[in-house]
């Protein structure tokens, strides 16, 4: 037992040089999203403003325009500084908020799940009726669509649109707050100051 101990400290230690691999995984699986959701906030500002403010089918947020400029650009330049690895922590802050409200503020109300499965013991009322909606879609789609066509990249599924994403998206940017950048991978390791030897 002892001589596996030694052995799997040995190769853990012979892999720690590799340990910016991971930020840098999950910098770059964010990145792209948060630039996305941005750049959409953005080309569309008056609409998200006006989303931002509404209290009827909205979030009914005070100070809308400000609102929707702050997240959306927390989401736009937090992804580029994510895909650089720059200001990691720092920018991880602001991101871990954003997801927060969304999830709190848009998904709350509709479970955990993101795409809906009435399978699974995290179905709430919502989810479970989704099965039905989803067989009635399919049959207008069998009579009405190229069926083969519309399902050859996948099956339909309906989107629930639960806190599922958005508090994955909080854990992983929890994680860049205590990991950094990424050792050897980001431009905070190049550029901050060096642990002493």
């Amino acid at each position: 037992m002892q001589a596996l101990i030694h052995l799997w400290q040995g190769f853990f230690r012979a892999t720690q040089s590799l340990e910016g691999l991971a930020p840098l995984a999950i910098r770059l699986y964010l990145a792209p999203i948060f630039v996305q959701a941005g750049y959409n906030k953005l080309s569309h500002f008056e609409d998200t403003a006006a989303w931002f403010g509404n209290p009827e089918w909205g979030l009914g947020l005070p100070f809308p325009e400000v609102m929707a400029a702050l997240a959306a650009g927390t989401e736009f330049v937090g992804g580029l500084l994510l895909i650089l690895g720059l200001f990691t922590r720092l920018i991880s802050l602001p991101l871990m908020v954003t997801m927060l409200v969304a999830a709190f503020a848009v998904h709350w109300d509709n479970g955990w799940l993101a795409i809906a499965d009435a399978s699974s013991w995290l179905a709430n009322d919502q989810v479970m009726a989704a099965p039905e909606k989803l067989e009635r879609a399919n049959a207008i789609l069998q009579q009405h669509g190229n069926y083969e066509w519309l399902t050859s990249s996948g099956k339909f599924v309906i989107l629930n649109n639960g806190i599922e994403f958005a508090i994955t998206y909080f854990v992983m940017l929890l994680a860049l707050y205590f990991m950094g950048g990424g050792r050897y991978t980001s431009l905070d390791h190049l550029f901050g100051p060096k642990e002493r030897a």
